[in-house]
């Protein structure tokens, strides 16, 4: 069979498919009479992971959908990208996923059904390393090829996170590395270092698990997954949300080992221009550099932590016992002019 290369079938490429926060926001607002359900706590009207339903018993359930064209030119490694993606979205909320069901759009007359296969392969290796079925799904005769979840998770009502309710004084996080949009676009473009690329690869399917975990820490007080809106469209959500400011470092923002090397306009990922458009008002003055990372469209990126200070050390020792090294590279702080404050 010729070699078949996943990225060159799409326009897009994973988290960077997203609609940009200005135009998702005018697509969703509605002068529409709404009805209200006592038993939805997150919902439409909140910009957070997950929808989460109160079961009555003390526990909720957590409802998300993900899905995105290619990102990775392996069949196998786009079913793991995707899955790990879509289940994030329960981690991020506190929770445990229970279950998934795939939604897969193919041009069945343009790429041969065996590499969906191996799509659904990779899925279900994820979904296996999640401890859950991949219980069924759906799928529909495309022009590009597309792949994702339907996940079904739980929470303790009294360890569910939100991204709206960070405190003044919290301190911020970041369990993975920025620049996975900047790699996957060199590789598009042919110039990525293979290196660089497989840090990003294992990067992407890299569960985010420990989000259970930090949801049962009373000192974490916020908390979301970094994606298509890149670090600055997904705290400023928190900002917004907490209705604080946020105050970050740039040289204390973790980024991937070579990423400085790609640091440039020619790869910047379109959804990085369109991220910062969208929200540039609210940011403070940065260098062309700092807005190339900051806005960089995520797939499948790590959890954003608001914790405060008395709750530091704790939530650094589960990080590490989960085998990640992090710092803190900012903090949330009283409403300035800017939403962020980049230093």
């Amino acid at each position: 069979m010729t070699e078949i290369k996943l990225t060159q079938y799409s326009h897009g490429s994973g988290c960077g498919c997203k609609i940009s926060p200005k135009v998702l926001d005018q697509i969703l607002h509605t002068i529409s009479p709404q009805n209200t359900y006592p038993n939805l706590l997150v919902g439409n009207k909140d910009k957070d992971d997950a929808a989460v339903f109160d079961m009555g018993n003390g526990d909720a359930l957590i409802s998300t959908t993900d899905f995105f064209m290619p990102i990775v030119d392996d069949a196998f490694d786009f079913g793991r990208v995707a899955s790990t993606n879509a289940l994030s979205d329960v981690y991020a909320m506190g929770g445990e996923p229970l279950m998934a069901i795939a939604i897969l759009g193919w041009p069945v007359d343009t790429i041969p059904p065996e590499i969906a296969q191996k799509v659904l392969d990779g899925s279900r290796a994820t979904c296996t390393a999640a401890n859950i079925p991949l219980a069924g799904g759906h799928s529909i005769d495309s022009p590009e090829p597309f792949f994702g979840l339907a996940v079904t998770g739980r929470v303790k009502i009294e360890h569910l996170k939100q991204n709206s309710t960070a405190t003044e004084g919290c301190l911020l996080y970041l369990t993975k590395p920025l620049g996975v949009g900047l790699l996957t676009t060199a590789q598009k473009m042919g110039i990525s270092n293979p290196e660089n690329l497989q840090a990003a690869v294992e990067q992407m399917t890299t569960l985010n698990k420990v989000g259970a975990s930090l949801g049962k820490l009373s000192s974490v007080k916020a908390m979301t997954d970094v994606t298509g809106f890149g670090l600055l469209g997904h705290l400023l959500e928190m900002c917004e949300g907490s209705h604080l400011s946020a105050e970050i470092s740039y040289d204390r923002v973790p980024k991937i080992a070579g990423v400085t090397d790609y640091l440039y306009p020619f790869c910047a990922p379109k959804g990085c221009n369109t991220n910062w458009d969208s929200y540039k008002e609210k940011v403070s003055v940065m260098s062309d550099t700092q807005k190339i990372l900051l806005a960089d469209p995520q797939t499948s990126g790590g959890l954003l932590i608001a914790v405060e200070p008395s709750g530091k050390e704790e939530l650094e020792r589960i990080l590490e016992e989960n085998g990640i090294l992090a710092e803190s590279f900012g903090q949330m702080i009283a409403k300035t002019e800017k939403s962020i404050n980049v230093i």
